[in-house]
């Protein structure tokens, strides 16, 4: 299978790796808690984001995503999953502060961390 072609709205590695340990962290729990049935994960994490990503940036609807990218149901379901988790759209994952603090190195999305509260 050819790789496939990188479009712009797509992760740069720096911006991955700052959200991959969440995500295959999210991934091993739920297959440690998952039955032992059906079938395995059958696509990249990363390839997952840059779908999400490509219809955040292009605002296309879900079913008009290319087809390089995974089904649309697929990236649809992670998404919605990853929103109802962290409560946050997973594009606002890889911004970064635009101004550090004197002194300091821009720091990642505090959001990465630790999932919202819930409001009482």
């Amino acid at each position: 299978m050819s790789a496939r072609r990188r479009y712009p709205s797509d992760l740069s590695d720096a911006r991955w790796a700052l959200i991959e340990p969440v995500l295959t962290a999210w991934r091993a729990d739920r297959l440690a808690t998952a039955l032992y049935f059906g079938r395995p994960p059958e696509h990249d994490l990363r390839t997952l984001m840059d779908a999400i990503l490509y219809v955040d940036r292009t605002g296309i609807p879900w079913r008009y995503l290319p087809h390089d990218h995974p089904p649309w149901q697929t990236v649809y379901a992670h998404f919605a999953k990853w929103q109802k988790r962290w409560r946050v759209h997973p594009a606002q994952w890889t911004t970064a502060r635009a101004s550090p603090p004197t002194g300091r190195a821009p720091e990642p999305a505090q959001h990465l961390s630790r999932p919202a509260r819930a409001k009482p």
